[in-house]
């Protein structure tokens, strides 16, 4: 049997495809969810499996047991979901990373921190490379995630340099793909279920903001490359992410041509501290490990796409 690997937020989004690849490594694999976002039905088709085990918690409460590795991704990620509880959003990010390090360092486990482009804030770079300290407004609503990850950040890199922690994080860039709940806020998911359903597809600003959409599946084989490499120097942070650029109203134009909608675009005020443009260098990551995303967009597009037509219309 392979590692004993524990998965924080193991039944959301990303975590549900981690925890299916790490058992297909053959591992034995601890999910650890508290059903904010996550869901079961994210993993329904592991619980058969004998190495996979699904435990209810919440990471802002101490959690002990036994594992050789750790993912750290339990934390909403979604506008919509991490303003919901401002205050809780920032104790799951920032409690969550301490309690999970202090399980890393009783075990000598490596852990992985799922971080976020959003550490970036509205940046005024671009590219963004990870050298960039990022540009966030600290008070502002969106703050409970981008400060509550770079707190995240500061407690491993504080955690490798006074205890010699073997740490890995990642900043991930807009994620996507089956497994996103029907709710879920983000501009993929909202354009889809707009379009299934021939409602209005919702533009904020005139449409000319940029995201790069990186396919969930890429991610996680990213993630696990990362995770499993013994090489030097390997604490990151790692952008992670496909560097392939679209604007918003171009994603929406997209999404009603591949679902055959009816739907039309409207246009409504951007909200505060929204990025203007998001693009990761992935060079870094690249160099470290060979990653590189495969999928393309209108590929990633379409698994979604179906994905939420049988889940949900």
């Amino acid at each position: 049997m392979g590692k004993r690997i524990l998965v924080t937020g193991g039944a959301g989004f990303i975590g549900s495809h981690l925890c299916k690849k790490l058992l297909e490594q053959k591992n034995q694999v601890i999910c650890v969810d508290n059903f904010f976002t996550g869901r079961k039905e994210n993993v329904a088709a592991l619980m058969g499996n004998p190495h996979f085990q699904l435990v209810r918690h919440d990471v802002t409460e101490p959690f002990y047991m036994e594992a050789d590795q750790i993912y750290n991704l339990a934390c909403p990620a979604s506008p919509i979901h991490y303003q919901h509880d401002p205050i809780k959003t920032t104790k799951t990010s920032v409690l969550g990373a301490l309690h999970m390090l202090g399980l890393a360092k009783e075990h000598q486990a490596r852990i992985l921190q799922a971080s976020t482009s959003e550490v970036y804030g509205d940046p005024k770079v671009h590219p963004q490379t990870e050298d960039y300290y990022g540009n966030v407004n600290p008070i502002g609503l969106r703050a409970c995630y981008d400060e509550g990850k770079r707190a995240a950040e500061t407690l491993f890199f504080n955690y490798y340099r006074q205890h010699q922690a073997d740490i890995r994080v990642l900043r991930i860039f807009n994620v996507y793909g089956p497994n996103m709940c029907l709710n879920d806020g983000r501009v993929v998911s909202n354009f889809i279920v707009q379009a299934l359903g021939n409602q209005d597809i919702t533009v904020y600003g005139d449409g000319m903001q940029t995201r790069s959409f990186c396919f969930v599946k890429d991610l996680v084989e990213g993630m696990a490359a990362v995770m499993d490499c013994e090489g030097e120097n390997m604490q990151g942070p790692f952008n992670i992410g496909n560097p392939a650029e679209i604007s918003m109203l171009s994603l929406a134009e997209k999404i009603i041509e591949m679902t055959g909608a009816s739907s039309k675009i409207v246009y409504k005020e951007l909200p505060a501290d929204d990025p203007v443009k998001r693009k990761p260098d992935i060079r870094k990551i690249k160099d470290a490990v060979g990653w590189e995303p495969k999928v393309g967009l209108e590929q990633g597009l379409e698994e979604t796409i179906w994905y939420f037509k049988r889940e949900f219309f």
